[in-house]
């Protein structure tokens, strides 16, 4: 959205509060209008709209920190009695300002002889619980508001956050059957056939099995790594087949991360890279490391390799994998997560992942982590 249209729409809801706020005294203004005129003392129209919206406009004014307070200090965990006491406090403090105003005001209204305490104390004795009542409404307006803005902002990330889980598995998809995947495995199939039908037999299963993995992934956004790891496998037993000798996976997996939760298909792309810039091109014999392990509340994942490494000049270089396993990494835990690529001439390139570790699901837990509180 344009900044122009927002600040559009940022000025325009001032003059339609101040209208909220007259029509507000103006309904009180009628209220004590027509009382009056029951109760035979009558006020006349002009003192009754005069009264009603001096009390209320002077509401409104001591409603703009009530407000930036409610922002600062909302009513949720894990700080809500600290919040609460601070809520207490703020709205004897509005109630005392109110009636200070209100008795400043009054003694200038109507040139009054009155000192300043002899407006001041029938107030704190007619109106303050009212004052306190007018201030719980305000925060509790603008709490039900913001509550409702985090709940439709939750919605539209969920969407965005089902549409990015879609197109990583469509993404996954399209790599095994690009023409380069499926060539090449096709190509090992044809050529294993007429040598080794049983090892040519595996790789069609394992490509049958990887791709009904990935057709049949869940519409989560996380699984637990045991199943991340068991769709790799599949994806790795192919390319053993096709490397031979050239290609070996060593695992280093913590017994107690397998049941962490980890982004659906996020290991995959980063694995597949590894194998085509590392070992793919290179002779040598090529070594893919899986590592996972849990640090406190913190789950670190490590894909190595041992072929040349990042080239200096491609360090800032972000592929549609890598760059997409950012971005969903980014969306589901905010701030508490990392992907980092390293690399040492000539040690081959380590490909970083850390985020919290969790076994049930906290969608929009983090979603907030890296905001602004103000």
């Amino acid at each position: 959205m344009p900044l122009r249209t927002l600040n559009k729409k940022a000025w325009l809801k001032w003059p339609l509060i101040f209208v909220l706020w007259t029509l507000v005294g103006f309904s009180f203004a009628a209220q004590f209008y027509f009382t009056s005129a029951q109760l035979r003392y009558p006020v006349s129209w002009h003192l009754a709209v005069s009264n009603a919206l001096t009390d209320w406009y002077l509401y409104a004014l001591l409603s703009l920190p009530a407000l930036w307070l409610a922002r600062r200090c909302p009513l949720d965990a894990p700080n809500f009695w600290r919040n609460f006491t601070l809520h207490l406090l703020g709205s004897g403090a509005f109630s005392m300002l109110y009636m200070a105003l209100r008795a400043w005001v009054g003694q200038r209204q109507a040139a009054s002889l009155a000192g300043f305490s002899e407006i001041f104390d029938p107030l704190l004795v007619k109106t303050f619980h009212f004052n306190v009542l007018v201030y719980w409404i305000v925060v509790g307006l603008s709490s039900g508001l913001d509550y409702y803005r985090k709940f439709r902002e939750r919605e539209l990330r969920t969407i965005e956050l089902e549409k990015r889980l879609a197109e990583a598995r469509l993404q996954t998809l399209q790599t095994q059957l690009n023409p380069h995947f499926l060539f090449n495995t096709l190509n090992a199939i044809a050529t294993l056939m007429h040598r080794d039908v049983d090892a040519a037999d595996r790789m069609l299963v394992r490509l049958s099995e990887l791709l009904r993995f990935a057709l049949d992934a869940t519409d989560t956004q996380e699984v637990a790594l045991r199943r991340e790891l068991e769709f790799l496998s599949r994806y790795l037993e192919i390319e053993q087949i096709r490397f031979g000798d050239r290609l070996s996976v060593e695992h280093e997996i913590a017994p107690d991360t397998l049941d962490a939760l980890v982004p659906n298909l996020i290991l995959q792309p980063i694995v597949e890279n590894a194998i085509r810039h590392g070992i793919e091109r290179h002779a040598a014999k090529g070594r893919i490391t899986l590592r996972a392990q849990r640090e406190r509340d913190r789950l670190l994942l490590r894909v190595q390799d041992n072929g040349a490494g990042l080239r200096q000049q491609s360090r800032t270089h972000k592929g549609i994998g890598l760059a997409n396993a950012r971005e969903r990494l980014r969306h589901l835990y905010g701030q508490a997560q990392r992907l980092e690529l390293c690399s040492g001439s000539g040690k081959g390139l380590l490909v970083e992942i850390e985020l919290p570790f969790h076994t049930t699901p906290i969608l929009m837990t983090y979603e907030n982590s890296d905001a602004d509180r103000g």
